[in-house]
């Protein structure tokens, strides 16, 4: 991770959606020093909590998300796991991580969906609502990868 994302993110901008017992909360920031507007190259760091607030436990299998720039150019990314990881939630456990976003503008949105398992094999999406790639002046301080049990 880089050393900026742990000092600053955006306190603004951001979103919070339950789906199915599985609240995810979104948040980003502005990385000017890895960013370069004469190419232009603006990145983000956005931050991702996901929590189990249902009584069943669940596993990460998958992320889509939707990226727009502001001149509506729209990028679909869909994988397995987020940062290379499948987390698994027993009700009450929360999970973090960080990842980048680079844009050709100095704004845009994301959102998308993860696809979760339960232990009995069904699957399910759980939403991630739209937040925004802007730049703030208001950092929080950021921590990345916390699994609390």
């Amino acid at each position: 991770m880089l050393p900026s994302a742990r000092r600053a993110f955006a306190m603004s901008a951001d979103s919070t959606t339950t789906t199915a017992g599985i609240t995810i909360h979104a948040a980003a920031t502005f990385m000017p020093h890895e960013s370069d507007t004469d190419s232009p190259r603006y990145v983000f760091a956005y931050r991702i909590t996901m929590k189990n607030t249902g009584d069943k436990a669940a596993r990460l299998l998958s992320r889509h998300w939707i990226i727009l720039d502001s001149e509506g150019r729209r990028e679909d990314v869909e994988g397995r796991g987020v940062v290379g990881e499948f987390p698994k939630l027993a009700p009450g456990e929360s999970y973090s991580y960080i990842s980048y976003c680079p844009l050709s503008t100095s704004w845009g949105t994301m959102e998308g969906s993860y696809t979760f398992e339960r232990d009995d094999g069904q699957t399910f999406e759980v939403a991630i609502g739209r937040f925004f790639l802007v730049p703030q002046e208001r950092p929080l301080p950021l921590e990345a990868h916390e699994q609390q049990h």
